[in-house]
């Protein structure tokens, strides 16, 4: 007998075995227990610098999960280095990537922003809410004053009005966060716009109240008091958590179902007025010029639209056979009531199913079953709201605006797959 089949040998050798994997298991649990000491101390950025295998740790997956600790608790939790979810920026705006979320929400982190001039560094405990002009008593908040207020909060998308703006001219977007990146959903949190303006008395003679950013552009615009909706929120928290810089840390207005610059972000200001005060927001920027020299101006309501995410510009199709077609659909109106698909370029079209929750003025989810022949393919999806209203195809609202026009372009986005399966934008 070998000395390796004695009984005496195999218990030695899982005795020490045994042994050799506790004082393993001993010796990552002290080398966690420093880091997470050293941590509170240092920070994690020096961790990192004094230990650089803590980082490729945490960017490498062990086959067996179960046999190795995991991470320590964090402070603020971060997404898995397997995801790659980014916005797509410029200097002015930063583009949600629609194609890779899932549900209805998007995370705070991957909202759409856009500015004119920067985004402001704002102390909360010195920014001021002026409450003035036609009103019984003028008067000035502190953000922890407003917190005080009734709190609210609801779901709801925002939608900047020049989202989709450079397709009028033939298809410029690669992608469907090139081409509608600048729509998000979110749930916001404040007090109601009502609720203020009662504590300052609005005088009969009031009809319309400015609003007015704390940013480097001082964004101003002008809102007509009968059309503003009762859900308008002054928001100091999105999704949970205070507002994000970008997003209007520490005060914006939500007017649900608006285009997104009249949601005002670091709102300092709230005047009373007779009359809009005719700004540069409205008056050279975010109206439309018609083909007859016109301008079409204080458009706030967005009108229905939708956009198919999966397969969509940039994708690729992997081979012939089932493919589930998902999208987004969205109206500042109230509900989505129905979606259509079309794979031959709106030849015929398919009724699809509403994921739910189907709520007012948020997006909604909506997918089709599809088999792919491996043959050309032109994508597209409709929508309509509950009042009715069916998105338009490009043709018919060129029809109306001609090719002036920039700002609220809502119409039906074409996606084409080749035979090769991969996925361009079209426009036919």
């Amino acid at each position: 007998m070998k000395n390796d089949d004695h009984p005496l040998a195999k218990a030695t050798q899982s005795h020490s075995a045994e042994a050799s994997e506790k004082r393993e298991s001993k010796s990552l649990l002290d080398r966690r227990t420093f880091l997470a000491t050293g941590s509170s101390v240092l920070g994690i950025a020096a961790v990192h610098a004094f230990f650089p295998s803590a980082t490729v740790a945490a960017s490498s997956s062990p086959k067996d999960p179960t046999r190795t600790p995991g991470s320590l608790a964090s402070s603020y939790g971060t997404r898995s280095v397997f995801e790659q979810a980014q916005r797509l920026t410029s200097s002015t705006r930063s583009l949600t990537p629609l194609q890779q979320l899932s549900g209805i929400i998007t995370p705070s982190a991957l909202h759409f922003e856009r500015h004119h001039n920067g985004v402001p560094l704002i102390a909360p405990q010195r920014h001021r809410l002026l409450v003035h002009g036609l009103v019984h008593q003028p008067m000035m908040f502190t953000v922890e004053e407003l917190k005080r207020f009734p709190a609210q909060s609801r779901l709801a998308f925002i939608e900047c009005s020049g989202n989709s703006g450079k397709e009028w001219n033939g298809p410029k977007g690669s992608t469907v966060q090139e081409t509608h990146g600048l729509t998000s959903t979110s749930e916001w949190t404040g007090v109601a716009l009502s609720t203020v303006l009662q504590e300052a008395g609005i005088q009969p003679e009031a009809s319309w109240v400015l609003a007015e950013g704390s940013d480097a552009a001082a964004l101003t615009r002008s809102i007509p008091l009968a059309m503003v909706p009762k859900d308008t929120l002054l928001c100091y928290a999105q999704n949970g958590e205070p507002l994000r810089p970008e997003q209007g840390y520490p005060l914006r207005l939500l007017i649900p179902g608006w285009e997104g610059n009249a949601c005002v972000k670091w709102l300092r200001r709230l005047k009373l007025m007779a009359n809009p005060a005719m700004t540069r927001e409205e008056t050279s920027k975010y109206t439309d010029l018609m083909p007859d020299g016109t301008a079409r101006q204080f458009t706030f309501e967005m009108d229905a639209k939708s956009v198919i995410t999966s397969p969509s510009g940039g994708q690729q199709l992997e081979q012939p056979g089932f493919i589930e077609v998902r999208g987004l659909a969205w109206t500042g109106r109230g509900r989505i009531t129905h979606v259509d698909v079309s794979t031959d370029g709106g030849t015929s079209w398919q009724a699809a199913e509403l994921q739910q929750p189907v709520l007012p003025m948020c997006h909604t989810r909506f997918r089709l079953a599809w088999h792919w022949s491996g043959q050309e393919a032109i994508l597209q999806s409709r929508c309509e709201d509950e009042t009715g209203y069916v998105q338009p195809t490009l043709t018919d609202l060129i029809a109306v605006r001609g090719f002036n026009s920039y700002y609220h372009n809502n119409a039906i986005q074409s996606w084409k797959v080749n035979k090769e399966g991969q996925v361009h934008n079209v426009q036919i």
